[in-house]
């Protein structure tokens, strides 16, 4: 259970695919605008329940309930060996040689 005060992220649809305008892409028409937004929990909720947050901003959102604590998991990827071998020689030159 996630307690008013808790920061979390909601999801809501902004426009069904339907009411999206005919001036962007065909691909684009045929998908939902969707809104992901985190905030600080207005009230007691479940996972999957329809809540209200405040922005760090202020501004109050509704929608559904789909994380709490969120962060963030993105990466820069896997290793790279050559990277290694690429700051040895940057280190090399940028030092004037093998100081």
């Amino acid at each position: 259970m996630a307690k008013k005060g808790d920061w979390v992220r909601i999801h809501s649809i902004v426009l069904k695919a339907e009411e999206r305008t005919g001036k962007i892409p065909e691909d684009t028409q045929k998908c939902d605008l969707e809104m992901w937004t985190k905030g600080s929990l207005l009230a007691d909720a479940e996972i999957g329940d329809t809540v209200e947050v405040e922005t760090a901003v202020g501004r109050i959102e509704k929608g559904t309930l789909i994380e709490v604590g969120p962060y963030y998991t993105h990466s820069y990827g896997k290793f790279v060996p050559e990277i290694i071998e690429i700051d040895k020689q940057l280190r090399k030159i940028t030092r004037g040689g093998d100081k």
